[in-house]
């Protein structure tokens, strides 16, 4: 079992940046293929990034490529989602899960744990 804390949400101007964390205790990140969502008022919760267990291949959203970048640190047991050139659509609360499964996966669903979220607001 692993517990999952989101930290590092908060509110940024159309074209800046944040940095997303997850910190994970229980178990080690590179245990799980790690993933990060996302959720604005009214909508699904939706596919951001992942990053799989084994080989940390990594897989994104087309809303997100190219601009926000999911890593992870085994000696700190984090993950991170670097997110640059933001935009307002990309406000929403952001959730860090993670999936045993040892392929990328997109579906809220194939994740078992989840941490509370952390807002991200972007204003235009």
């Amino acid at each position: 079992q692993v517990q999952l804390v989101e930290s590092g949400g908060g509110l940024v101007q159309a074209g800046g940046s944040l940095r997303l964390s997850c910190a994970a205790s229980g178990r080690t990140v590179s245990s799980y293929t790690m993933g990060w969502f996302r959720q604005a008022p009214g909508k699904e919760r939706e596919f951001v990034a992942t990053i799989v267990r084994n080989d940390a291949i990594t897989y994104y959203a087309d809303s997100v490529k190219g601009r926000f970048t999911i890593t992870r640190d085994n000696a700190k047991n984090t993950v991170y989602l670097q997110m640059n050139s933001l935009k307002p659509e990309d406000a929403a609360a952001y959730y860090c899960a993670a999936a045993n499964t040892a392929a990328y996966a997109t579906t809220p669903t194939l994740y078992y744990y989840w941490g509370q979220g952390t807002q991200v607001t972007v204003s235009s």
